[in-house]
C-alpha cells in the first residue's frame, strides 16, 4: 500500500549519501631502502586530518576523505601482541615524498636528491577513552631496536630478530614490522595505523594561512636553508618545511628537531582550531583537498571512526594535548654493524607507556600564571645594562622607560636623559655588535622597537623612545639545556606555542 504524500508545509528530508563501497586494498609495492633520510614531520599532516574531523561536518565530507586515502593490511597475521589498554593507540609514520614536488620548489627549499622511501618520523599518539586528552610522543629515529623474528611471506624466508635503529624495521618489513617492533619496544597495543609523506605538509600549511612560530634564538641550518631571526615569524608551506627538517641549528640534532615538530604541531592545532577552519565547511573541504594524496591507513581506520572521533572531539583545543619524547638513557649507544644509536632509559620509558596504556595524563595540572605571559629570551635580563633617553617632546617618557625596564628586571641606569632628537616616532635600541644576543633580549621587551648597530658602543645598551612606545613586555631568561641530556618531560600545548596563542 502505497504511503500517503508529505504535506507541502513540511520540509523534506536531506537523502542520506549512498554507502561506500569499500574499495579492496592496493598492495604496496616493495620499497627498498635508500640513503640519507633526512626528512621530517610528515606525521603532523596526518594528525591534521584527526584533528579537522572535529569539526563534525558530516557523513559526506567525511566519506570523501576517507575515499582519498590508501589502504595497507597493517596488522595481518600478527600473533602476540599486547594487551589492550585503555584509549585508543595510533602509530604515526613518515615517509618520504619529495619526488611529488616540483623542481622550482625543491630548489628553494633544499629538497633536491632522490626519494628514500624510508621514514625517520614516528609518533604515538594516544586518544583517551572520553576523547578529552590527545597525548603526542615522538619516536626517535636513531633509537636502539630490536626487531621481532618473522617470515617473508614472499619468499617463505625465516629472519631471525636482529638489532636494528628504529627507522631500519620500516624499510625492512614495513609497516607491519614497524607495528611489530615498535609494540615489543613500548608493550603498547596500536590500534591504527597512519602513514604520510610532506607532500600535503606546505600546502596544508598555506591553506590554513600559515602558522606562527616563536624563537629566542636565530635559528639557521644550512643543509634545509632555515634561517629565522629570534622572534615571532608565520611560516607558510615552504618554509614551515624547512623548520620542521632542520637538526642542524643545535648540538641536540634530532632530538632538537623533535621539540621544534611538537612546537609546530601544537602551533597548527591552535591555527586549524581558532581560525574557524573546523566549522567552515568550504575552507574544511581545501584543507582535506590538501591533504588528499599523501596518507595511507590501516583498513580498520574508515570514515565510521573518523565520524565517531570527529563527534567526541568537537571541543578539543591546544589546552587538550600534549607532548612528550620518549626518555633516553644513553645518547650514544654503539652497536656493532649499526653505529651510534639512542638507548631508551628503560624505567622511565616504561613509566611513560604504562601511563599511555592506562590511558593517564602525562602532565600535571599547575596553575597558571597571573597577568601575561613572559616572553623567553636569550639573555639574563639582569646582566643587560640600559641607558634610557627621551626622544619625543613629552616629558617623563624616558622616566617612565626606564622604571619599567627596572620592574622587568633589567640593569637601567635610573639616569634617564633627553635625546637630540625631539620627533622620533619609533623606539630605537642602538647597541655594540659585540652585545647583539643582549639586544635581541632587550627587544623582545619593547615589540616593534628597531635595533640599531653601533660599533664600539660599548656593553651598555642605550634605548631612545619614540613615539609607539607604550609599555615593556615581560621576559624571562630561557634555562640552559645540556645538549648532550636534553630535556624530556612532558608539556602540554599550551606550553610551546608563542606567547599569546595559548
Amino acid at each position: 500500500m502505497p504511503s500517503p504524500p508529505r504535506s507541502p508545509a513540511r520540509p523534506q528530508r536531506r537523502p542520506q549519501p549512498p554507502r561506500r563501497v569499500p574499495r579492496p586494498p592496493e598492495r604496496a609495492a616493495p620499497r627498498p631502502p635508500r640513503r640519507r633520510p633526512r626528512w621530517a614531520m610528515r606525521a603532523v599532516t596526518t594528525l591534521s586530518v584527526v584533528v579537522l574531523a572535529s569539526a563534525g561536518i558530516g557523513h559526506a565530507v567525511v566519506s570523501s576523505l576517507d575515499a582519498g586515502i590508501a589502504r595497507v593490511d597493517a596488522f595481518k597475521d600478527m600473533k602476540n601482541r599486547p594487551r589492550a589498554g585503555h584509549g585508543t593507540n595510533v602509530l604515526l609514520v613518515g615517509t618520504d615524498g619529495r619526488d611529488k614536488i616540483s623542481e622550482e620548489e625543491r630548489r628553494a627549499f633544499r629538497l633536491g636528491g632522490q626519494p628514500c622511501h624510508c621514514t625517520d618520523t614516528m609518533m604515538i599518539v594516544h586518544i583517551s577513552a572520553d576523547r578529552e586528552r590527545a597525548s603526542v610522543v615522538s619516536l626517535p629515529r636513531d633509537s636502539y631496536a630490536e626487531v621481532p623474528e618473522r617470515v617473508d611471506r614472499a619468499t617463505g624466508r625465516r629472519h631471525p630478530a636482529h638489532a636494528v635503529k628504529l627507522n631500519a624495521a620500516y624499510a625492512e618489513g614495513g609497516p607491519q614490522l614497524t607495528i611489530a617492533t615498535v609494540e615489543g619496544m613500548t608493550h603498547l597495543k596500536i590500534d591504527h595505523y597512519l602513514e604520510v609523506d610532506f607532500t600535503s605538509f606546505m600546502r596544508t600549511v598555506d591553506v590554513l594561512g600559515g602558522v606562527r612560530i616563536c624563537t629566542p634564538a636565530p635559528l639557521k641550518d644550512s643543509y634545509t636553508g632555515l634561517d629565522l631571526s629570534p622572534g615571532t615569524h608565520l611560516l607558510k608551506g615552504g618554509q614551515a618545511l624547512q623548520y620542521v627538517r632542520a637538526r642542524h641549528v643545535d648540538a641536540a640534532s634530532d632530538l632538537g628537531r623533535m621539540r621544534r615538530q611538537q612546537r609546530f604541531l601544537a602551533a597548527l592545532i591552535e591555527r586549524a582550531t581558532s581560525s574557524g577552519v573546523l566549522l567552515n565547511p568550504i575552507r574544511f573541504r581545501d584543507v582535506t583537498r590538501a591533504v588528499l594524496g599523501s596518507v595511507r591507513a590501516d583498513k580498520g581506520f574508515g570514515t565510521d571512526e573518523l565520524l565517531d572521533l570527529g563527534r567526541a572531539m568537537r571541543n578539543f583545543s591546544l589546552s587538550s594535548s600534549e607532548f612528550a619524547t620518549v626518555p633516553i638513557g644513553q645518547m650514544d649507544f654503539p652497536v656493532k654493524g649499526i653505529g651510534s644509536t639512542l638507548k631508551w632509559d628503560e624505567a622511565a620509558a616504561a613509566r611513560l607507556f604504562a601511563s599511555l596504556r592506562d590511558d593517564q595524563p602525562l602532565t600535571v595540572d599547575r596553575p597558571r600564571p597571573r597577568g601575561p605571559v613572559a616572553v623567553p629570551v636569550e639573555v639574563d635580563p639582569r646582566r643587560i645594562r640600559v641607558q634610557v633617553e627621551n626622544g619625543t617632546a613629552k616629558e617623563g617618557v624616558a622616566k617612565r622607560l626606564d622604571a619599567a625596564l627596572g620592574t622587568a628586571g633589567f640593569a637601567v641606569t635610573h639616569r634617564p636623559t633627553t635625546a637630540a632628537v625631539h620627533d622620533a616616532r619609533r623606539t630605537v635600541i642602538s647597541y655594540d655588535p659585540r652585545w647583539d644576543r643582549s639586544a635581541r633580549s632587550l627587544a623582545a621587551a619593547l615589540p616593534g622597537s628597531e635595533l640599531r648597530a653601533v660599533p664600539g658602543q660599548g656593553q651598555t645598551l642605550r634605548v631612545t623612545t619614540g613615539a609607539d612606545f607604550q609599555d615593556v613586555r615581560k621576559v624571562r631568561r630561557v634555562k640552559a639545556e645540556d645538549p648532550a641530556r636534553p630535556d624530556q618531560g612532558a608539556v602540554r600545548g599550551t606550553d610551546v606555542v608563542c606567547p599569546g596563542n595559548a
